[in-house]
């Protein structure tokens, strides 16, 4: 075999899943198959060496999951210590008589060094090792992976419902929801395993005591009864050799239970652990000089050890000296480079002056430049263009770009959104915390400044980052600042459809159709209808929240009964019909049954007289009736939504044009479909009867 080629080879035997059943094979025979001193030798210095290299590993990780394999580590690790001991102490018992060397140099090695020629002494320290082992460092980690393992499962909620909130604001895409939702049935999944194998390194810290003992006591029955030992002669060899043995595992556990606490107690980021402590122990320099000066007063208190304090004390004023100069150059080299350049001339007036209004604005207060520029981290163009993405997917048309400048005019961390230079949407966000959200089933309340969701206006509270696990473990939606504005713009988007497709919008629509059907759009535009009418009739359906992704239906209806009419009211009724299905499966989108309200028959028979005898609409019905229908619609439609259900209002198609604009108003939400719309498919389940008999 070229050993040249190891790392392959072993790669190989890996991928055959043969690695695991031959580990478990090896521990087991370990226990049962007796060793020579050779090989117990280089098994001992390979268990410290993979101590080591697990507790390297565990500290250059970032977060949890990067080490996700430690606790199969853990149990394994276990494993091959006890097989070690068992390996040990059979060569300990048997051949202890011939001398400190019988169960090879690695024990008799860590023995002498922790002997030191005084017994009580070794005996007092090993066990003191265990004790740090056990009731300190093991029992700290596995509740700490206890505590993780059940506030992680308690935050999975409230963490699915994020994502999910993150993915309907087109800030994900579905391949990121989906590796995030791995991530989070994972992490959950690490902590319990976590709080499992934690249990193991406890039982072999205890198990390490109970072995020293016994290799002891049995050392020195077999010593003196078997080989006619003297008293003090089995003492020496067998205790020696005991406490080598035991030494020679309870190292590698104690690294090993390091490096379990380092992993599962550090707080993930993209900084390693040490990173993390070199930024946060060493970056302040007034902390270090203020401890650098009690250090030193303690120095010169008459009896200490000057020398050391001094010395200490001299070394931290000299940090804090050259981490303050070196803040001071970083923060001047970031002033020159943002320093803009002044031009002392002037220039004429031009044309170039006259900038038409931004279609869609985004203007910020200045603490929040920081989420729209990339060289500080802000990645809230990046949400702006995914919302952009999703909606053009959804609605069927591309959404004018948006232009965010600052506007110092602003509140500091507050923002508005205007439509063509029109001011339509106002809102604040808090770089560095975090909008917690009630969707109205939390259990607790959080410590914060109490605020509305400026998307929805559900209640929420500003927290701190460090309570986002225990918010969502409560059941709210927590989402960081630039979630917050591109979660409220991405809705006024919405509300405004049909205000945002201009002529250019549509003209690139039937551009974008005609490249597959270019004989359909041929036909219709200019020969039977103008753009303005086919914009018209487009803007009615996005004023109701129809998606016009079915072009091609929407162009053929058009086409079918241009010639008939050329009203866009009526044209844009026929289309409705025609995208009946679409518009239900918006409006349903599970299911064959559709729970809606209708009128009473009474109340339909008299807008319908009512609309016939009038020729205008806003005369159409008389205000005390729709004084009492808005009223009874309110009131019905808020019974659907607390239900869960989407408030929808089904009425002949004479009456649904009038009642959606009358309606809209009133009950913003509602949507009101005609019986002509639904599908022959679909079930209707009345749940409200308004205008009816209470």
């Amino acid at each position: 075999m070229n050993f040249l080629n190891l790392p392959t080879w072993m790669n190989k035997l890996a991928s055959r899943n043969i690695a695991a059943p031959l580990i478990i094979i090896l521990l087991l025979s370990m226990m049962i198959l007796p060793l020579p001193a050779i090989i117990l030798d280089v098994l001992f210095s390979f268990n410290i060496a993979l101590a080591i290299l697990v507790l390297l590993i565990g500290l250059q990780t970032k977060k949890a999951l990067d080490f996700i394999a430690f606790p199969t580590v853990l149990l394994v690790t276990t494993m091959l210590r006890l097989s070690l001991n068992v390996a040990s102490t059979r060569v300990v018992l048997t051949e202890g008589h011939s001398g400190p060397a019988a169960a090879g140099k690695v024990i008799e090695a860590f023995g002498h060094f922790l002997i030191g020629g005084n017994y009580t002494v070794g005996i007092v320290v090993f066990v003191i090792l265990t004790i740090i082992n056990f009731t300190v460092v093991t029992k700290g980690a596995g509740r700490i992976a206890e505590v993780g393992a059940r506030f992680t499962l308690d935050a999975m909620p409230g963490k699915q419902m994020a994502i999910d909130a993150d993915l309907n604001a087109g800030l994900i895409g579905e391949d990121e929801a989906r590796r995030r939702r791995i991530e989070i049935g994972q992490e959950s999944e690490f902590y319990g395993a976590m709080d499992g194998a934690s249990k193991y390194v406890r039982g072999d810290a205890v198990a390490g005591i109970m072995v020293i003992i016994i290799n002891i006591v049995g050392g020195l029955i077999v010593g003196m009864v078997q080989h006619d030992m003297a008293f003090a002669d089995a003492v020496k060899n067998y205790t020696l050799l005991a406490i080598g043995d035991g030494l020679v595992a309870q190292i590698p556990s104690l690294i090993i239970s390091v490096a379990a606490g380092v992993v599962v107690s550090r707080v993930a980021n993209n900084e390693d652990i040490g990173g993390q402590l070199m930024t946060q122990l060493f970056s302040n320099s007034r902390v270090i000089n203020i401890t650098a000066g009690i250090i030193a007063g303690m120095g010169a208190i008459p009896g200490m050890p000057h020398f050391a304090f001094l010395m200490l004390a001299s070394v931290l004023a000299g940090m804090a000296y050259l981490i303050g100069e070196q803040k001071k150059t970083t923060e001047a080299e970031a002033v020159l480079d943002n320093k803009p350049e002044v031009s002392t001339e002037i220039e004429e007036a031009s044309w170039d002056d006259v900038t038409p209004v931004d279609v869609v604005g985004l203007e910020v207060g200045y603490r929040l430049i920081p989420l729209v520029d990339k060289g500080q981290g802000g990645d809230l163009l990046k949400r702006i263009k995914g919302l952009r993405k999703k909606f053009a997917q959804e609605v069927g048309f591309l959404a004018p770009t948006v232009h965010i400048r600052d506007n110092l005019e602003l509140k500091p961390s507050s923002y508005r959104v205007t439509l063509k230079g029109v001011e339509i949407a106002t809102g604040e966000s808090h770089i560095g915390q975090h909008l917690a959200i009630d969707p109205g089933m939390v259990t607790g309340s959080l410590p914060g400044a109490m605020t509305s969701d400026p998307a929805f206006g559900l209640p929420a509270v500003w927290i701190d980052p460090n309570i986002r696990d225990e918010a969502q473990s409560m059941g709210y939606t927590v989402v960081d600042a630039g979630t917050v504005i591109a979660t409220h713009l991405n809705h006024i988007i919405s509300l405004h459809a049909a205000e945002l497709l201009g002529r250019q919008e549509v003209q690139q629509l039937l551009d974008h159709i005609s490249k597959e059907s270019p004989k359909l759009v041929e036909d219709l535009v200019p020969k039977l209808l103008s753009l303005s009418v086919i914009q018209k009739v487009l803007q009615n359906l996005l004023a109701e929240g129809v998606h016009i992704r079915d072009m091609r239906s929407i162009v053929e209806t058009l086409s079918e009964h241009a010639a008939q009419t050329q009203d866009a009211s009526e044209l844009t009724a026929l289309v409705r019909v025609q995208l009946g299905r679409a518009i239900v499966q918006q409006l349903f989108p599970t299911g064959n049954e559709v729970a809606v309200m209708t009128l009473d028959n009474n109340l339909e028979r008299m807008l319908m007289q009512a609309m016939q005898n009038n020729s205008t609409t806003g005369a159409a019905i008389e205000p005390g009736m729709a004084e009492t229908l808005s009223r009874q619609t309110e009131a019905a439609a808020k019974q659907q939504e607390q239900l869960g259900m989407t408030p929808v209002l089904l009425v002949s198609g004479q009456l649904r044009a009038t009642l959606s604009k009358f309606l809209r108003r009133a009950v913003p939400h509602l949507r009101v479909l005609s019986h002509e719309e639904l599908p022959d498919s679909k079930t209707i389940r009345v749940t409200s009867l308004i205008g009816g008999q209470a």
